[in-house]
């Protein structure tokens, strides 16, 4: 098998769907535009450096969410999807994907952010496969803040293709595999797979990849 895994934030889309999420949630008055601020740029530094706390992460990125409910979380989200992540995919994207696609390639889609936030994106890009940070449900059927499972951060991401790859029967040793990422977070994935190519990267990220001789793919900038 042929597998194109691809980092969905800075990679795919020119954003960060988490954090534009919460700059979203913000605009709309579901949290003090100074204090959320903030802390979403807190982590948001960290997660630049390498150094995030995912789980304390996730508590955070998700509490607009829980406190106001299933019902308008989604119909928040939807709205969000039309006025910030539509307008942002941009044709080089998607004729990337396309390309994969169309050489039938298996198409993946492998992410930090969780799965509230980017199943309507994979699915508007036009991608079925998506490993993303899993959110534990309550008794009520709602998000509760906790991750389940292994989150798909920094080595987490080894793990949860592993797992995704043996749900099928597959291992490493039975597919030939492509990773596009722009942070210096996925490098434990970049190791791991045949072909490694430092999309759009971060500074760190660029430096390595320039120094190994892996591909560097500017992707809005230039046609891949």
């Amino acid at each position: 098998m042929k597998l194109a895994l691809f980092d969905l934030d800075h990679t795919l889309l020119p954003l960060d769907s988490d954090y534009a999420w919460g700059e979203f949630t913000t605009a709309i008055g579901w949290t003090d535009a100074q204090v959320f601020k903030q802390r979403n740029d807190y982590f948001y530094a960290h997660y630049k450096a390498g150094t995030l706390d995912i789980v304390e992460y996730v508590l955070f990125a998700t509490e607009a969410a829980r406190k106001h409910g299933a019902a308008k979380s989604i119909a928040a989200h939807a709205d969000f999807m039309r006025t910030t992540i539509l307008p942002a995919i941009q044709p080089v994207a998607r004729d990337l994907l396309k390309k994969h696609q169309d050489a039938g390639d298996q198409v993946v889609i492998v992410t930090a952010t969780n799965a509230f936030v980017t199943r309507p994106i994979a699915d508007a890009l036009g991608v079925a496969e998506l490993i993303a940070v899993d959110l534990e449900h309550g008794a009520d059927g709602w998000i509760t803040g906790q991750i389940q499972g292994v989150p798909s951060f920094r080595e987490g991401k080894i793990t949860r293709v592993e797992d995704w790859l043996a749900a099928r029967g597959l291992g490493w040793q039975d597919v030939e595999a492509t990773f596009y990422s722009d942070s210096i977070n996925d490098l434990a994935l970049l190791e791991k797979v045949q072909h490694p190519i430092a999309t759009n990267p971060d500074e760190r990220l660029r430096a390595i990849a320039s120094q190994r001789g892996w591909r560097i793919l500017d992707l809005f900038t230039e046609q891949p």
